[in-house]
């Protein structure tokens, strides 16, 4: 079993961390006084409300309410566990990742034993392909789409053997085995009972993540069987949205990659690879999502999308077009590529050679003008009417263009082919107050001491300092009074502490909601001095608010007359200090 992770290191990577500048490279973050703010990439808007502080280490959407830590943030974003997201950071920051021993009881959640069984299974197919007595018609195949055996081998193609229970019967041999063979998409579940194999008789392409553990598979039927092409189901480590394939094997081809060709199948980007092209991806099985092209953007900053020349191919391409409208912005490049018909890229890869297909690619069509010709088509731009009508198709696309010069050159284009001076983008006023409006709905200006405590610690962490000695919060009580005073005292010894480092000690804890909540909270100043002041002062409103509900149950037990000595002399104290303040 793997090891747990120390909350040494945890501190150590969140202090090594800077998520402005891990967040800028999925998003282009603009300055906005001391925070920095975009498009959340959660849910779909026009006006940004995602912030991200810098002093905090802490995102927040207003919009959706998406928020967390940088760790959090590449687990929602990436669709990472908790461990890959640290081990992600870590290679970031050139640290490793060290691990203590672990029983049960402290065990974090993780997906290990998912991905060791994955790979397990990836490598047992390749092995059926070079020993298995029926892998001869798989080989067969692939030599005679021109792979040799170092290409496949690169990609890890393998075999799955006829048959209903080869993996059960490999690995399936325990209740517990045959649960993660489930939860990988490897086995389904009859429904009279049993289990039986997913794949059967086709050749075997491995799914890696960008990491290059292997998430999933792809496998072509050799037989008469349906479909042609079968893809694992979505499980916790696979996301066929935001997957590509080849993607991995891109990376480690080209050392920097410039740009990216996605195609539609797997022996796509094998023949491509093949013939020295070795920066092709494939969808699996489904459109271009903004999530492919996020991860895409992260690598290069030309994308070329290669369709059949059919009618198919054009659909496909304009369902493209219009995911990729939200993030097409200044220094990025997206061309359109479109086949002769009857041709697939492993087809006229193999009939022209790698310098005519790259040639292809050269001479592709770029975003503005498939966007431009695709919409003038749909109208006739010589009349009045076909210009108006053309604004009407152009104007909500164009809206969902992030602010920049792209934008404003895509207006200028618009105009120029409408014959008007100005075209407005946006209808209406109604985005004009958002950020104004988000605020009073979701700033609360009074908060009860307790609260307002947490959440100015959660601020400015470094204040616990003066706060005193944490235990005497304890008559404070519940849930909150307990929660304060295992803060005072994690911030006083390591005063050091980020916001978002702090948020990761109560990770996967009933309070972390409740902290995060705070840590959205903005106070109505933004100076150090002001919050060490606002911060005195609800510590004494605090302190009064304990003495205050002391004093009410010591009157209790006065009228009840169960008093001991030492009560009635603390109570003594308590109403002088009150007549005297």
């Amino acid at each position: 079993m793997a090891g747990r992770i120390p909350q040494q290191f945890i501190d150590e990577l969140m202090s090594r961390t800077d998520i402005v500048e891990l967040i800028g490279e999925y998003l282009p973050l603009k300055k906005a006084g001391r925070e920095f703010t975009a498009c959340c990439p959660f849910h779909d808007e026009k006006t940004p409300s995602f912030t991200v502080s810098p002093n905090k280490q802490f995102y927040h959407c207003f919009g959706c309410g998406a928020h967390g830590t940088a760790l959090g943030f590449l687990m929602e974003y990436e669709h990472l566990d908790f461990v890959e997201a640290v081990h992600e950071l870590a290679e970031r920051a050139n640290l490793t990742v060290p691990l203590e021993s672990r029983d049960s009881s402290s065990a974090r959640h993780d997906n290990s034993e998912l991905y060791t069984i994955l790979e397990e299974t990836a490598a047992w197919f390749s092995r059926q392909l070079r020993r298995h007595t029926e892998a001869d018609r798989a080989i067969d195949y692939l030599k005679r789409r021109g792979l040799s055996g170092a290409t496949a081998a690169a990609f890890g193609i393998g075999f799955a053997p006829p048959g209903w229970d080869n993996l059960l019967r490999e690995f399936g041999n325990s209740a517990k085995k045959r649960r993660q063979l489930q939860q990988a998409g490897l086995i389904i579940e009859k429904k009279q009972g049993g289990n039986y194999d997913r794949f059967r008789n086709r050749i075997m392409f491995p799914i890696r993540n960008t990491r290059g553990r292997t998430v999933g598979f792809g496998g072509r039927v050799l037989g008469e069987d349906t479909p042609k092409y079968l893809n694992s189901p979505e499980t916790a480590v696979f996301h066929k949205g935001s997957e590509l394939y080849g993607l991995y094997e891109a990376r480690q081809a080209v050392r920097k990659l410039e740009r990216i060709l996605v195609v539609e199948g797997y022996m796509d980007v094998i023949s491509l690879a093949q013939h020295g092209i070795h920066y092709a991806v494939a969808t699996l099985g489904t459109a271009t999502t903004r999530e492919h092209l996020k991860r895409l953007f992260r690598n290069v900053t030309e994308i070329i999308f290669c369709f059949d020349g059919d009618r198919a191919g054009r659909d496909a391409a304009i369902r493209a077009l219009e995911n990729a409208v939200p993030e097409m912005r200044e220094g990025r490049g997206i061309r359109f590529m479109f086949l002769p018909e009857g041709e697939d890229p492993d087809s006229l890869i193999q009939k022209e050679g790698r310098g005519n297909f790259e040639e292809r690619i050269t001479d592709s069509v770029t975003f503005s003008k498939f966007f431009f010709d695709h919409l003038t088509a749909q109208t006739d731009i010589t009349t009045i009417e076909g210009r108006a009508r053309l604004i009407d198709l152009a104007r909500p696309h164009l809206q969902r263009l992030p602010a920049g010069v792209f934008r404003e050159m895509m207006a200028a284009r618009l105009r120029e082919l409408s014959r008007l001076e100005t075209v407005k983008l946006e209808r209406g006023n109604n985005t004009t107050n958002a950020g104004t409006r988000r605020g009073k709905k979701h700033v609360k200006s009074t908060l009860s001491p307790l609260r307002l405590v947490v959440a100015l610690l959660l601020q400015c962490p470094r204040m616990a300092t003066i706060a005193g000695d944490p235990q005497r919060f304890r008559s404070i009580g519940g849930e909150g009074g307990e929660l304060l005073i295992q803060l005072l005292e994690l911030l006083q010894d390591n005063p050091n502490l980020k916001t978002g480092a702090v948020l990761e000690r109560w990770r996967n804890r009933k309070e972390s909601r409740y902290l995060a909540q705070l840590a959205q909270w903005k106070p109505p100043f933004d100076d150090e001095a002001g919050l060490e002041a606002e911060f005195r002062g609800a510590l004494a409103r605090l302190e009064q608010q304990q003495r205050a509900h002391r004093t009410d149950a010591l009157l209790q037990k006065a009228k009840e007359g169960t008093l001991s000595a030492e009560e009635k002399s603390e109570l003594q104290q308590l109403l002088n200090r009150d007549n005297q303040g």
